[in-house]
């Protein structure tokens, strides 16, 4: 099986272009569309949600990544295998949330045109003349090694999003910020929700003005409608949510925002 993630939306025909590439070398690879509508460019969002994703598929599943601000450019084009199977795009941070949860077995720079589309590629589209052709013929059998040069999996780029933090001013608080707004405006941040402690907890959201206090529920309808809310969500992650309205919209929030998780 081949998963694909984009940010190319539904309106122009460049996802059933790469899918036509992918047909044409493997036609009986199985293909899954997690989503190609990642906010244009946004890496951040690409990293989240193939990091919520790729554990629900089979073993071997190859997952091709392609939200790439820098193609064309410098940047590497990767594969990179782990133990639940390959992932194939861009060298700009967007496999690092799979890559906090899983070890890298090998990692190469795609680098033998043998196994793209072209070698006079666009500098435009290299899910098409690249990535595409690459997870197709990875889905066939062919080896990691054969794409290209070895790297050290350490030398992967990462994105700049703040790590985790525990704060010594208190033994259950620790400083974390916002890595995904989903649909429903839902701010979800980078703390795991086994840091929540047992007894009552709250969030803080550090911004311009005075702090926000949200106080930490079990569920969303814990609070009356309109109201903030923090809770752990099903992706495990400590996140702040308005029942029946967006917390984005209420907070004017944006990805990287600073928070604390506190207990009381």
């Amino acid at each position: 099986m081949i998963t694909i993630l984009t940010d190319f939306g539904y309106q122009d025909a460049y996802v059933a272009v790469m899918k036509g590439v992918i047909a044409s070398i493997a036609p009986d690879v199985k293909l899954c569309d997690l989503t190609h509508c990642i906010p244009p460019q946004n890496i951040l969002a690409a990293r989240f949600n193939l990091m919520l994703a790729y554990p629900y598929f089979p073993s071997g599943t190859v997952h091709l990544a392609v939200v790439d601000p820098g193609v064309g450019s410098a940047r590497r084009g990767v594969a990179i295998q782990v133990a639940s199977g390959f992932l194939v795009g861009p060298d700009n941070g967007l496999f690092s949330g799979v890559l906090e949860r899983e070890v890298a077995i090998s990692a190469v720079a795609l680098t033998n045109p043998v196994y793209w589309r072209t070698d006079k590629t666009s500098c435009t589209f290299h899910g098409r003349d690249i990535f595409a052709p690459v997870a197709a013929h990875l889905a066939s059998g062919v080896s990691m090694d054969a794409l290209g040069d070895r790297l050290n999996p350490h030398t992967l780029v990462q994105p700049q999003l703040p790590p985790v933090t525990q704060l010594r001013s208190n033994p259950v608080a620790y400083a974390g910020s916002l890595q995904y707004i989903d649909s429903f405006g839902n701010l979800i941040s980078n703390i795991p929700g086994d840091r929540v402690p047992g007894t009552a907890w709250r969030v803080v959201v550090e911004g311009a003005g005075a702090p926000l206090y949200v106080q930490g529920q079990k569920t969303y309808s814990d609070v009356s409608a309109s109201e903030l809310v923090a809770l752990v969500g099903s992706h495990g992650w400590v996140e702040i949510a308005c029942n029946s309205g967006s917390a984005a919209q209420r907070l004017q929030a944006t990805m990287g925002l600073a928070i604390v998780l506190e207990a009381l």
